[in-house]
């Protein structure tokens, strides 16, 4: 059950966007986040990628 964030960021004339995912660890079992800066096409991929 992964929780999903994501924030937009604009610089310049680059429309970046901000994902962060919740990952759980398999051999603790402790969450950890995973944080990228990309461009808003790219954010679903992120985000579905285990």
């Amino acid at each position: 059950m992964a929780k999903k964030s994501v924030a937009s960021i604009q610089t310049g004339s680059k429309r970046l966007t901000k994902a962060i995912k919740m990952v759980k660890s398999e051999k603790t079992g402790a969450y950890t986040f995973v944080e990228a800066i990309m461009a808003p096409e790219d954010v679903n991929d992120f985000l579905n990628k285990k």
